[in-house]
């Protein structure tokens, strides 16, 4: 035997929930921060730039001005130049995350006092 639902005492979705999905709760103010700084971006985009142009560059500067026609000595002066953008690249990345963690070091620093 079926039982009969007293709808008048039952709430509606919109009332039994607040929060819908992964979306914040309509009391809540959501965080449109980015979630990577300007900052790094631009570096990013640096150093993309830089990784496209300087071995290509370098490689055209080399062929015939440095090394008389011969590819395979600029090719290899190219790759070089790759490699010194890509360990440029990681260098910068290592002294940016040192110095944000020393960053937050002062923080919590100043919060213990």
């Amino acid at each position: 035997m079926a039982t009969k639902r007293i709808i008048s005492q039952e709430k509606s979705i919109l009332e039994k929930d607040n929060h819908i999905g992964s979306s914040p709760a309509a009391s809540e103010k959501s965080n449109i921060a980015p979630a990577v700084p300007a900052s790094v971006i631009f570096k990013l985009l640096a150093f993309t730039f830089g990784m496209i142009v300087i071995p290509i560059g370098s490689y055209y500067v080399t062929v015939d001005n440095l090394f008389s026609g011969n590819s395979t000595y600029a090719g290899a002066l190219a790759a070089i130049m790759a490699n010194v953008v890509l360990i440029g690249y990681i260098l910068v990345a290592m002294a940016e995350d040192q110095s944000d963690r020393e960053e937050e070091k002062r923080k919590e620093g100043k919060k213990d006092k």
